[in-house]
């Protein structure tokens, strides 16, 4: 790989990061690299800038933080081949970041640095999601060009009341059939990435990663026959508010606000074009122990022994 031009994406107000940067920084200038650093956070979006300002994309994006960074800097740079190579600092669970101590800058012969010019990696290409969104205008329901949206993780719908309970009406078709009217606090559209997040917390399953699918997973539905669906990537997943409730239904992408829906308007999900690209620097990388280590499961898979049969 390159290294003429790095990216660095830090989240915002971690000072953890920021130190991390800097040091980052100075050695890759030393080396003669064109550096440019910008904060990431909740409020703040430095991509639309970096994207306009920049007068060429960078070789790659190295990310300090939280799963959250990551997946901001995944939905902005997936579209432009942008590789990114994240660590958690500062951040929390990390399920899509290398841990701390993997973060090697000293002047060991085989650093971060020494290794990603020499090709010491492997890419992931993880499948992303697009919603685009298709407004009722009278009689004529049309998609807007302005309110298309991707995701890494997932896309999902919520009601937003403000003074009553959290229910709302939804209807999914699959490939132009109806298949379930859900009734409850919303629904999730997930890949396989985003099957260890906010789905999986809504009991749905898990997915590996190198699978390429779409986990529908219903939230608290007032119904025993809404259940878990996957389907395959190819899918084109259609939800609409139904009901008096439909002015409260809020669409979430990567667990940040995207826009609202009225009744009559309808997102339609599918398979992005576009791949996430992750670096990853284990020789040996193995989610299952990864899955262990995130989740607390019970024993140790590190140091586990096959057994004897």
């Amino acid at each position: 790989m390159l290294l003429d031009r790095v990216w660095l994406i830090i989240r915002s107000g971690s000072q953890a990061a920021e130190r991390q940067a800097r040091l980052c920084a100075d050695q890759l200038r030393a080396d003669g690299c064109s550096v440019v650093i910008a904060p990431s956070g909740l409020n703040l979006n430095p991509f639309p800038g970096l994207l306009a300002s920049e007068s060429e994309l960078p070789d790659l994006a190295l990310v300090l933080g939280g799963d959250g960074t990551v997946l901001a800097a995944a939905r902005h740079l997936a579209a432009h081949g942008v590789p990114i190579l994240s660590f958690n600092v500062g951040g929390h669970l990390g399920f899509l970041t290398h841990e701390h101590r993997q973060l090697k800058l000293g002047d060991q012969p085989e650093n971060l640095w020494w290794r990603l010019r020499h090709d010491a990696y492997a890419l992931e290409r993880r499948m992303m999601l697009d919603a685009n969104v298709h407004r009722r205008e009278g009689s004529v329901l049309s998609p807007l060009l302005d309110e298309a949206h991707c995701a890494l993780n997932d896309i999902y719908l919520k009601p937003c009341f403000e003074e009553a309970a959290p229910i709302c009406e939804l209807e999914l078709e699959i490939d132009g059939e109806v298949v379930d009217q859900y009734r409850g606090d919303g629904l999730i559209l997930a890949t396989p990435t985003g099957s260890t997040g906010y789905g999986m917390a809504a009991g749905g399953p898990i997915l590996h990663p190198g699978l390429e699918a779409i986990v529908i997973t219903p939230i608290c539905p007032i119904s025993l026959s809404s259940r878990t669906v996957v389907v395959p990537p190819r899918s084109r997943l259609s939800v609409a508010p139904l009901g008096e409730t439909s002015g409260s239904v809020k669409l979430w992408k990567d667990g940040t606000d995207a826009t609202s829906l009225r009744l009559g308007d309808r997102v339609v999900v599918q398979r992005s074009d576009n791949m996430a690209l992750m670096v990853v620097l284990e020789h040996s990388p193995s989610y299952f122990r990864t899955l262990s280590h995130k989740l607390h499961w019970a024993g140790s898979l590190s140091s586990a022994e096959p057994a004897s049969n």
